[in-house]
């Protein structure tokens, strides 16, 4: 039962009030002398972890500074954030005992990350510095394409580095930029060429889009196109990577758009690929079919990374767009439309990124919307055309590692005879290792299409002749019918 007289009387109070103040004073003495003696005897370094122990006993907390580094800005990718996990990578200490390990196909070595949770010391200039990955589940809220919604989990990623905030100023201005260089130091050197697709599968992913490693050997050297082709090409790619400067001054995105058009297999894909080995630049494959407005489109763009390479292939035939002159530019049905990916290409929405290419690919230019092809969105046409004589030299040095034979003159007389791909041309070199055999099996196939294309075009000609004929009988049975028609009326006339 609760009795006043339980209650402790003033003075005992203050009693233990001095005392536990005379501790704490004596406390703090004791530490401010162990401050003094760390900075005559202890390395800076080695400082500023006993004083960060300390100064949380004592409730300094607040004298520690946090940064958080997300892993989206807004909608695009945040690059401090990609920066700081390539960076990480590197100072994985042997204390940490939690590490995510994978491996691509065909890659040398393992790719080892930090696990969630995970802290990792740094220390830069003599300033320590605390890393740490942080994951988070949210749940994202969705509609579907029939109008309801989906609710599905989605992982938040964010690195927080911490400091002694006296250093704020140091790791603003020195520490964050020597990350970001030494990223990019990295990525050169251990880059790995990656191809990208919506949606998730076996691969990385980041986003909405999963990756696998880009294993197409496809080159400048081994593409079977002229060669003059060739090298205005490169020396185009190489003014590009260069031009940062230019572009900024001139006011202009910094980007670049192709247009690969002509038959199908004349290279139109494996020119892509030694675009993007060339440059070390990674491709999106994006098929717009998978998306269903404008606004899916600008989301997805801008979550890609700069120095890559946007493909869309078959651009005539991808998506329901319609030629603005035949009437259907405004077709209100359709939430994705031309203009929105106009937009994008070379309006506001184009500044979204630096050092980013942009390649359409089509088999019939004719088809295309006028608005896509103008300069400063299509800046470049490159005709993908059959194969010629020196096309095929190239896939004869590719295929059997000769430079010269005594069919070679035959074959290349066909070959500006005939229409032939070079895809064909090297299917036919693939059959045989025998140089003999191949080039008398290629020699039979061009001989073969040039008797089909013969025959197709005498057959040509005499269905013309046919219509023409027939278009004569018709015009010459007008005119009799005309004549009798006259020849009665007359008739009629004089009866009268």
């Amino acid at each position: 039962m609760f009795s006043l007289s339980n209650i402790p009387s003033t003075t005992s109070v203050l009693s233990t009030y001095t005392s536990f103040a005379a501790s704490a004073m004596l406390v703090r003495t004791v530490l401010n002398e162990v401050q003094n003696l760390t900075y005559q005897l202890i390395p800076q370094q080695l400082q500023q972890k006993i004083l960060a122990r300390l100064g949380g006993l004592m409730g300094n907390s607040s004298s520690q500074m946090t940064l958080i580094i997300d892993e989206n800005n807004g909608l695009s990718k945040n690059q401090m954030f990609e920066a700081s996990e390539v960076y990480l990578r590197t100072k994985i200490p042997p204390s940490v005992v939690r590490l995510k390990v994978s491996k691509a196909p065909r890659e040398k070595n393992f790719s080892v990350t930090v696990n969630k949770g995970e802290k990792i010391t740094d220390a830069f200039e003599d300033i320590q510095v605390i890393w740490q990955v942080i994951c988070t589940e949210i749940q994202k809220t969705s509609t579907d394409y029939e109008g309801g919604f989906s609710t599905e989990s989605v992982e938040r990623k964010s690195i927080e580095l911490s400091f002694h905030k006296e250093h704020r100023e140091k790791i603003l201005s020195s520490y964050l930029p020597y990350v970001l260089e030494r990223s990019k130091a990295i990525n050169e050197e251990d880059k790995v060429v990656k191809l990208y697709s919506l949606g998730h599968f076996h691969g990385d992913y980041d986003g909405a889009w999963g990756s696998v490693n880009l294993d197409h050997p496809s080159t400048f050297d081994t593409l079977a196109i002229d060669p003059t082709l060739k090298k205005e090409l490169m020396d185009d790619l190489d003014r590009f990577v260069k031009r940062r400067e230019f572009y900024k001054r001139v006011g202009k995105a910094w980007k670049r758009g192709y247009l690969l058009y002509g038959p199908p297999g004349t290279g139109k894909s494996s020119l892509i690929a030694a675009m993007a080995n060339y440059l070390k630049f990674h491709i999106y494959d994006l098929e717009l079919t998978s998306l269903q407005s404008n606004s899916d489109l600008r989301s997805i763009l801008v979550s890609t990374a700069n120095r890559s390479i946007l493909v869309i292939e078959d651009i005539d035939c991808s998506s329901d767009f319609q030629n603005r002159q035949a009437g259907g530019y405004n077709n209100v049905d359709s939430q994705l439309t031309l203009s929105g990916l106009l937009n994008f290409i070379d309006g506001l929405w184009s500044s979204c990124g630096d050092e980013r290419i942009i390649i359409f690919t089509t088999n019939h230019k004719d088809r295309l919307d006028p608005a896509l092809l103008r300069p400063g969105r299509m800046d470049i046409h490159i005709h993908m055309s059959y194969c010629t004589p020196s096309g095929f030299k190239i896939l004869a040095s590719n295929y059997l590692g000769i430079n010269n034979h005594s069919m070679f003159t035959e074959i290349e007389k066909l070959i500006t005879e005939v229409e032939v791909t070079p895809a064909e041309i090297a299917e036919e070199l693939m059959k045989s290792e025998d140089a003999n055999k191949a080039l008398e099996g290629l020699l039979k196939y061009l001989h073969t299409k040039k008797m089909e294309h013969g025959k197709a075009t005498v057959e040509g000609e005499k269905e013309v002749r046919g219509k023409e004929q027939e278009s004569e009988e018709v015009k010459v049975g007008v005119e009799t019918r005309g004549m009798k028609n006259k020849r009665k009326a007359r008739k009629g006339r004089s009866r009268k």
